[in-house]
Protein backbone atom coordinates (compact mmCIF):
# COMPACT_ATOMS: atom_id res chain seq x y z
CA UNK A 1 0.00 0.00 0.00
CA UNK A 2 1.08 3.12 -0.70
CA UNK A 3 1.90 6.03 1.48
CA UNK A 4 -0.93 8.66 1.63
CA UNK A 5 -0.31 12.14 2.51
CA UNK A 6 -2.47 14.59 4.43
CA UNK A 7 -3.91 18.17 3.30
CA UNK A 8 -1.12 20.43 3.14
CA UNK A 9 2.41 20.09 1.52
CA UNK A 10 3.97 16.74 0.69
CA UNK A 11 6.71 16.25 2.65
CA UNK A 12 10.17 17.91 2.24
CA UNK A 13 12.25 15.01 2.48
CA UNK A 14 9.68 12.79 0.65
CA UNK A 15 10.13 15.19 -2.55
CA UNK A 16 13.89 15.95 -2.35
CA UNK A 17 14.20 12.08 -3.00
CA UNK A 18 12.42 12.62 -5.82
CA UNK A 19 14.14 15.17 -7.29
CA UNK A 20 17.46 13.36 -6.66
CA UNK A 21 16.03 10.81 -9.24
CA UNK A 22 15.34 13.43 -11.62
CA UNK A 23 18.53 15.36 -11.54
CA UNK A 24 18.82 18.20 -13.73
CA UNK A 25 21.69 18.50 -16.49
CA UNK A 26 21.74 21.95 -18.07
CA UNK A 27 24.29 24.54 -16.91
CA UNK A 28 22.43 27.02 -17.68
CA UNK A 29 20.23 26.14 -14.63
CA UNK A 30 21.81 28.22 -11.43
CA UNK A 31 19.07 26.83 -8.87
CA UNK A 32 17.25 24.61 -9.73
CA UNK A 33 14.34 22.13 -7.14
CA UNK A 34 15.62 22.30 -3.68
CA UNK A 35 14.26 22.12 -0.18
CA UNK A 36 14.08 25.77 0.63
CA UNK A 37 14.87 27.10 -2.43
CA UNK A 38 11.23 28.62 -3.34
CA UNK A 39 12.69 30.06 -7.20
CA UNK A 40 14.44 28.61 -10.27
CA UNK A 41 17.17 30.68 -11.20
CA UNK A 42 18.45 30.96 -15.34
CA UNK A 43 21.14 32.41 -16.88
CA UNK A 44 20.48 34.38 -19.79
CA UNK A 45 23.87 35.90 -20.67
CA UNK A 46 24.26 38.94 -19.11
CA UNK A 47 21.57 38.48 -16.26
CA UNK A 48 19.74 35.84 -14.10
CA UNK A 49 16.12 34.90 -14.91
CA UNK A 50 14.31 34.38 -11.96
CA UNK A 51 11.37 32.19 -11.90
CA UNK A 52 8.54 31.17 -9.51
CA UNK A 53 5.35 29.61 -9.47
CA UNK A 54 2.58 28.54 -6.80
CA UNK A 55 -1.35 27.32 -6.18
CA UNK A 56 -3.98 29.53 -4.05
CA UNK A 57 -6.68 27.51 -2.42
CA UNK A 58 -7.58 30.03 0.24
CA UNK A 59 -9.36 33.29 0.39
CA UNK A 60 -11.08 32.45 -2.99
CA UNK A 61 -12.65 36.47 -3.21
CA UNK A 62 -9.12 37.35 -3.45
CA UNK A 63 -7.45 34.64 -4.97
CA UNK A 64 -6.26 36.73 -7.71
CA UNK A 65 -4.53 39.16 -5.53
CA UNK A 66 -2.92 36.76 -3.60
CA UNK A 67 -2.02 34.70 -6.28
CA UNK A 68 0.41 38.06 -7.51
CA UNK A 69 1.57 38.60 -4.27
CA UNK A 70 2.42 35.22 -3.06
CA UNK A 71 4.54 34.95 -6.10
CA UNK A 72 6.15 38.18 -5.91
CA UNK A 73 7.54 37.81 -2.39
CA UNK A 74 9.78 34.84 -3.84
CA UNK A 75 10.95 36.85 -6.42
CA UNK A 76 11.65 39.79 -3.97
CA UNK A 77 13.64 37.48 -1.71
CA UNK A 78 16.54 36.47 -4.75
CA UNK A 79 16.73 40.15 -5.15
CA UNK A 80 14.92 40.41 -8.47
CA UNK A 81 11.86 42.93 -9.47
CA UNK A 82 8.87 41.25 -10.13
CA UNK A 83 8.27 41.54 -14.03
CA UNK A 84 5.91 39.26 -15.95
CA UNK A 85 3.35 37.06 -14.55
CA UNK A 86 1.03 34.10 -15.93
CA UNK A 87 -1.92 32.79 -14.42
CA UNK A 88 -4.06 29.18 -14.71
CA UNK A 89 -7.20 29.61 -13.41
CA UNK A 90 -9.43 26.18 -12.29
CA UNK A 91 -12.98 26.81 -11.63
CA UNK A 92 -15.17 24.47 -10.15
CA UNK A 93 -17.95 23.24 -12.22
CA UNK A 94 -21.16 24.15 -11.47
CA UNK A 95 -20.24 27.16 -10.08
CA UNK A 96 -18.59 29.73 -11.96
CA UNK A 97 -20.04 32.85 -13.75
CA UNK A 98 -18.73 35.75 -15.39
CA UNK A 99 -18.57 38.06 -11.76
CA UNK A 100 -16.77 35.13 -10.16
CA UNK A 101 -14.44 35.42 -13.46
CA UNK A 102 -14.03 38.93 -13.66
CA UNK A 103 -13.48 39.43 -9.81
CA UNK A 104 -10.63 37.18 -10.10
CA UNK A 105 -9.16 39.28 -13.10
CA UNK A 106 -9.38 42.38 -11.55
CA UNK A 107 -7.08 41.05 -8.39
CA UNK A 108 -4.68 39.72 -10.41
CA UNK A 109 -4.72 43.22 -12.57
CA UNK A 110 -4.80 45.24 -9.27
CA UNK A 111 -2.09 43.24 -7.87
CA UNK A 112 0.23 43.69 -10.61
CA UNK A 113 -0.04 47.15 -10.73
CA UNK A 114 0.84 47.95 -7.36
CA UNK A 115 4.43 45.83 -7.86
CA UNK A 116 5.25 46.63 -11.34
CA UNK A 117 4.28 43.64 -13.06
CA UNK A 118 2.49 42.55 -16.16
CA UNK A 119 -0.15 40.24 -17.01
CA UNK A 120 1.51 38.56 -19.77
CA UNK A 121 -1.01 35.85 -19.81
CA UNK A 122 -2.41 32.01 -18.86
CA UNK A 123 -5.51 29.64 -18.87
CA UNK A 124 -8.85 30.20 -17.60
CA UNK A 125 -10.96 26.91 -17.41
CA UNK A 126 -13.87 25.34 -15.91
CA UNK A 127 -12.98 21.85 -14.22
CA UNK A 128 -14.31 18.87 -12.71
CA UNK A 129 -13.47 17.83 -8.92
CA UNK A 130 -12.81 21.22 -7.35
CA UNK A 131 -14.98 22.97 -4.97
CA UNK A 132 -13.49 25.92 -5.18
CA UNK A 133 -11.77 28.35 -7.44
CA UNK A 134 -7.74 27.36 -7.83
CA UNK A 135 -5.59 29.75 -9.10
CA UNK A 136 -2.18 29.27 -10.03
CA UNK A 137 0.52 31.45 -10.87
CA UNK A 138 3.92 31.98 -12.42
CA UNK A 139 5.81 35.23 -11.99
CA UNK A 140 9.43 35.94 -13.72
CA UNK A 141 11.70 39.24 -13.26
CA UNK A 142 15.70 39.72 -13.89
CA UNK A 143 18.29 40.48 -11.53
CA UNK A 144 22.20 41.73 -12.27
CA UNK A 145 24.61 38.26 -12.00
CA UNK A 146 25.76 40.09 -9.04
CA UNK A 147 23.06 41.23 -7.18
CA UNK A 148 21.23 38.02 -6.56
CA UNK A 149 20.38 36.46 -3.20
CA UNK A 150 19.11 33.10 -2.55
CA UNK A 151 17.89 30.99 1.09
CA UNK A 152 21.29 29.47 0.32
CA UNK A 153 23.10 32.16 1.12
CA UNK A 154 22.70 31.94 5.08
CA UNK A 155 26.21 32.16 6.76
CA UNK A 156 27.89 31.13 10.62
CA UNK A 157 28.20 34.75 12.55
CA UNK A 158 25.23 36.01 10.40
CA UNK A 159 22.09 37.97 12.74
CA UNK A 160 18.49 36.83 11.93
CA UNK A 161 15.84 39.42 11.62
CA UNK A 162 12.36 39.50 10.87
CA UNK A 163 10.67 42.22 9.30
CA UNK A 164 7.27 42.57 9.83
CA UNK A 165 5.18 40.15 12.49
CA UNK A 166 3.19 36.55 12.77
CA UNK A 167 1.23 35.57 11.88
CA UNK A 168 -0.46 38.37 9.32
CA UNK A 169 -1.65 35.50 6.88
CA UNK A 170 -3.06 33.40 9.10
CA UNK A 171 -4.88 36.63 11.55
CA UNK A 172 -6.47 37.20 8.16
CA UNK A 173 -7.40 33.87 6.92
CA UNK A 174 -8.48 33.10 10.17
CA UNK A 175 -11.14 36.17 10.60
CA UNK A 176 -12.43 35.83 6.81
CA UNK A 177 -13.00 31.95 6.26
CA UNK A 178 -14.06 31.16 10.14
CA UNK A 179 -16.29 34.08 11.12
CA UNK A 180 -19.19 32.51 11.99
CA UNK A 181 -17.24 30.26 14.63
CA UNK A 182 -15.55 33.79 15.96
CA UNK A 183 -18.52 35.85 16.02
CA UNK A 184 -19.97 34.68 19.39
CA UNK A 185 -16.14 35.53 21.19
CA UNK A 186 -14.79 38.41 19.29
CA UNK A 187 -16.70 41.51 18.09
CA UNK A 188 -17.41 42.59 14.66
CA UNK A 189 -14.48 45.60 15.04
CA UNK A 190 -11.90 43.39 15.65
CA UNK A 191 -12.55 40.63 13.17
CA UNK A 192 -12.56 43.26 10.27
CA UNK A 193 -9.60 44.44 12.01
CA UNK A 194 -7.88 40.49 11.45
CA UNK A 195 -9.32 40.71 8.09
CA UNK A 196 -7.64 43.91 7.06
CA UNK A 197 -4.35 42.67 7.74
CA UNK A 198 -4.59 41.68 4.35
CA UNK A 199 -3.68 44.58 3.24
CA UNK A 200 -2.13 46.51 6.18
CA UNK A 201 1.09 46.17 6.43
CA UNK A 202 -0.61 43.31 4.28
CA UNK A 203 1.57 40.09 2.64
CA UNK A 204 3.63 41.42 0.49
CA UNK A 205 7.24 41.76 1.71
CA UNK A 206 8.68 43.64 -2.15
CA UNK A 207 9.49 46.96 -0.47
CA UNK A 208 11.17 45.27 2.96
CA UNK A 209 12.86 43.31 0.86
CA UNK A 210 13.95 46.01 -1.31
CA UNK A 211 14.86 48.09 1.81
CA UNK A 212 17.22 45.33 3.06
CA UNK A 213 18.87 44.98 0.26
CA UNK A 214 20.32 48.70 0.47
CA UNK A 215 21.94 47.67 3.86
CA UNK A 216 24.74 46.10 1.73
CA UNK A 217 25.20 43.29 3.90
CA UNK A 218 22.28 40.83 3.23
CA UNK A 219 23.34 36.91 2.72
CA UNK A 220 20.11 35.65 2.26
CA UNK A 221 16.32 35.93 2.54
CA UNK A 222 13.16 33.79 2.79
CA UNK A 223 9.55 34.39 3.47
CA UNK A 224 7.51 31.68 5.96
CA UNK A 225 4.68 30.67 4.16
CA UNK A 226 2.92 27.75 5.04
CA UNK A 227 4.00 25.96 7.93
CA UNK A 228 4.50 29.16 9.18
CA UNK A 229 7.86 30.80 10.61
CA UNK A 230 8.82 27.43 12.18
CA UNK A 231 8.90 25.60 8.42
CA UNK A 232 10.31 28.89 7.35
CA UNK A 233 13.21 29.12 9.85
CA UNK A 234 14.11 24.88 8.98
CA UNK A 235 13.44 25.95 5.21
CA UNK A 236 17.05 28.37 5.75
CA UNK A 237 18.47 26.41 7.64
CA UNK A 238 18.40 23.16 5.47
CA UNK A 239 18.84 25.74 2.30
CA UNK A 240 22.18 26.80 3.47
CA UNK A 241 23.49 23.69 5.46
CA UNK A 242 23.67 25.61 9.38
CA UNK A 243 21.91 25.92 12.14
CA UNK A 244 20.15 29.12 13.26
CA UNK A 245 19.87 29.68 17.18
CA UNK A 246 16.46 31.49 17.90
CA UNK A 247 15.29 33.54 20.72
CA UNK A 248 11.41 32.73 21.25
CA UNK A 249 10.64 35.99 23.24
CA UNK A 250 12.70 38.20 20.52
CA UNK A 251 9.96 36.59 17.76
CA UNK A 252 7.24 39.73 17.52
CA UNK A 253 3.83 38.09 17.71
CA UNK A 254 0.69 39.67 16.27
CA UNK A 255 -1.62 39.43 19.29
CA UNK A 256 -4.88 39.48 17.00
CA UNK A 257 -3.00 36.33 15.72
CA UNK A 258 -2.06 35.11 19.20
CA UNK A 259 -6.02 35.41 20.20
CA UNK A 260 -7.04 33.68 16.88
CA UNK A 261 -4.46 30.87 17.54
CA UNK A 262 -5.35 30.62 21.01
CA UNK A 263 -9.13 29.93 20.00
CA UNK A 264 -8.66 27.77 17.87
CA UNK A 265 -5.72 25.29 19.35
CA UNK A 266 -3.28 26.46 16.84
CA UNK A 267 0.77 27.28 17.12
CA UNK A 268 1.31 30.86 15.80
CA UNK A 269 4.97 29.55 15.07
CA UNK A 270 3.35 27.15 12.63
CA UNK A 271 0.59 28.56 10.81
CA UNK A 272 0.83 30.07 7.27
CA UNK A 273 2.88 33.31 7.79
CA UNK A 274 2.69 35.52 4.32
CA UNK A 275 4.28 39.34 5.44
CA UNK A 276 6.56 38.44 7.20
CA UNK A 277 10.50 38.10 5.72
CA UNK A 278 13.65 36.56 7.33
CA UNK A 279 16.94 38.25 6.63
CA UNK A 280 20.34 36.72 6.90
CA UNK A 281 22.87 39.87 8.13
CA UNK A 282 26.48 40.35 7.95
CA UNK A 283 26.92 41.60 11.42
CA UNK A 284 28.31 44.82 10.15
CA UNK A 285 25.81 45.61 8.37
CA UNK A 286 22.85 45.35 11.12
CA UNK A 287 23.49 48.92 11.96
CA UNK A 288 22.54 50.48 8.97
CA UNK A 289 19.83 47.71 8.03
CA UNK A 290 18.11 49.06 12.18
CA UNK A 291 18.01 52.54 10.92
CA UNK A 292 16.58 51.56 7.25
CA UNK A 293 13.35 49.92 8.67
CA UNK A 294 13.49 52.70 11.79
CA UNK A 295 13.27 55.48 9.14
CA UNK A 296 10.91 54.14 6.81
CA UNK A 297 8.83 53.12 9.85
CA UNK A 298 8.36 49.43 9.04
CA UNK A 299 8.93 46.54 11.76
CA UNK A 300 12.16 44.64 12.18
CA UNK A 301 13.03 42.45 15.15
CA UNK A 302 16.70 40.61 15.34
CA UNK A 303 15.75 37.04 16.54
CA UNK A 304 18.95 35.56 16.86
CA UNK A 305 22.02 34.35 14.83
CA UNK A 306 23.30 31.93 12.07
CA UNK A 307 25.81 29.12 13.33
CA UNK A 308 27.47 26.37 11.68
CA UNK A 309 25.81 22.98 11.77
CA UNK A 310 23.70 20.71 9.75
CA UNK A 311 20.21 22.54 9.11
CA UNK A 312 19.29 22.78 12.68
CA UNK A 313 16.47 25.32 14.29
CA UNK A 314 17.25 25.09 18.57
CA UNK A 315 14.49 27.84 19.92
CA UNK A 316 15.70 29.33 23.60
CA UNK A 317 12.22 30.15 25.50
CA UNK A 318 12.45 30.87 29.45
CA UNK A 319 15.80 29.45 29.87
CA UNK A 320 15.65 26.51 28.16
CA UNK A 321 16.63 25.36 24.59
CA UNK A 322 14.56 22.63 21.99
CA UNK A 323 15.00 21.54 18.85
CA UNK A 324 12.30 23.71 16.83
CA UNK A 325 11.00 21.42 14.49
CA UNK A 326 8.57 22.18 10.81
CA UNK A 327 5.38 21.14 11.46
CA UNK A 328 4.04 18.11 9.54
CA UNK A 329 1.54 20.43 8.04
CA UNK A 330 0.26 23.93 8.62
CA UNK A 331 -1.83 24.19 11.29
CA UNK A 332 -4.41 26.33 9.73
CA UNK A 333 -5.06 22.74 6.90
CA UNK A 334 -6.10 21.10 10.13
CA UNK A 335 -9.38 23.54 10.11
CA UNK A 336 -9.95 22.72 6.40
CA UNK A 337 -9.49 18.93 6.31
Amino acid sequence: MTRQFPVGKVPAEWIEGLWRRHALDDPSVIIGPGVGLDVAVVDLGDVYLVAKTDPITFATDRIGWYAVHVCANDVACSGARPEWFLATLLLPEGQAGEAQVETIFDGIQQACSSIGASWVGGHTEVTRGIDRPIVIGSLFGRVAKDALVTSAGARAGDHLYLAGMIPIEATAILAHDFAERLADDFNPAFLERCRRLLFDPGISVLAPAQLALQSGGVHAMHDPTEGGLATGLWELAQASAVDLEVEAEAIPLLPEGRALCQHFGLDPLATIASGALLISLDPTAAPGLEELFERSQRHLQAIGRVVAGEGRVYLTEAGSRRRLEPPPRDEIARLFA
